[in-house]
């Protein structure tokens, strides 16, 4: 899902707040490493592997599961606004970035809102 910013500064068709998302070059090959403008582990580092299993509901496990859930993807390493992904043989970084800017991207295009009835 893509949100449609505006020249007027405003997002259309989206709920949430789109995270800026820049890709640095490393020196190793498959290694990736996207710099984006907050922090999602505070001063920890978060570090996840594809044959184990998320937990938690953190901002940084949700973004780790949507990583492992695209696939191609061996490792996950989160420290404060660096996110490195180590990347199976052979895959690209493709799609990654946006992936990672739509983290806190609630309700996009389609989705119906959820909304409180009104009371009789």
């Amino acid at each position: 899902m893509q949100c449609q910013l505006y020249s007027t500064g405003t997002l259309q068709d989206c709920m949430g707040q789109p995270v800026t998302v820049i890709q640095k070059q490393t020196s190793r090959p498959g290694i990736y490493r996207f710099e984006i403008n907050r922090s999602i582990t505070g001063t920890g580092h978060e570090h996840y592997r594809a044959d184990q299993d998320v937990v938690g509901e953190r901002p940084v496990d949700e973004l780790a599961r949507r990583l492992f859930n695209r696939g191609g993807i061996v490792a996950v390493h989160v420290n404060s606004n660096i996110i490195t992904v180590d990347m199976a043989k052979g895959e690209t970084s493709e799609g990654l970035d946006d992936l990672i800017a739509n983290l806190f991207i609630y309700y996009g295009p389609g989705v119906e809102v959820p909304t409180v009835p009104e009371e009789d």
